[in-house]
């Protein structure tokens, strides 16, 4: 294995391993077993920014972190400015990091404009990166895939766009949203970003 230090903007991990936020698997227990094994970072399930917005108790107990392992990142999807800046101002007060999810192919998310369905606008894309780095005082992450389709695949002008946005950490899923989770994998997107 090749492990390493990691620092993502003033966040020093002990190593690259981060667990991937998954939804329905990345709780709690979950996160405190991966970190009794060494993972360098674990992550939230993906979390609504409008829920924050409208201060549901569900979600909010979904963030209970008190005696985990630090860091931990939480990671949050949505495209209401708005949920995003209320959101952001939320979990500022005990995330070490914020992730924000750009790549979810799920239909109930991407029916509401959310997840991968932002790689169809950059445009709104890079608004909410700039408001999540505008409100944060932790660093912000990006998630997201190669592109939509395989006929509109952005991965690199996405990449550059995130960072000039102030992302300070960017993590490519090599496939487009029309591909969900199959097998094949488009590797040489993670070299050319």
């Amino acid at each position: 294995m090749f492990l390493k230090k990691l620092k993502i903007g003033n966040v020093e991990l002990d190593n690259n391993i981060i667990l991937a936020p998954m939804a329905g698997v990345t709780d709690r227990p979950f996160r405190i077993i991966a970190k009794e094994y060494g993972v360098g970072l674990v992550v939230t399930e993906m979390i609504s920014s409008k829920a924050i917005f409208y201060d549901d108790k569900k979600t909010k107990k979904m963030l209970n972190m008190k005696d985990e392992k630090r860091p931990i990142s939480v990671q949050i999807f949505g495209n209401d400015l708005d949920a995003i800046k209320v959101a952001v101002e939320y979990i500022n007060n005990f995330a070490d990091i914020i992730d924000i999810n750009m790549g979810c192919p799920a239909p109930k998310i991407v029916k509401n404009g959310d997840g991968s369905a932002l790689l169809k606008d950059l445009t709104l894309a890079e608004k909410i990166i700039k408001t999540a780095v505008e409100y944060s005082n932790v660093p912000i992450t990006v998630k997201f895939r190669k592109g939509w389709d395989n006929k509109s695949i952005v991965a690199t002008e996405f990449a550059e766009m995130a960072e000039k946005a102030g992302a300070k950490m960017l993590t490519i899923h090599g496939r487009a949203r029309e591909e969900y989770y199959s097998r094949k994998c488009g590797f040489r997107y993670y070299k050319r970003c």
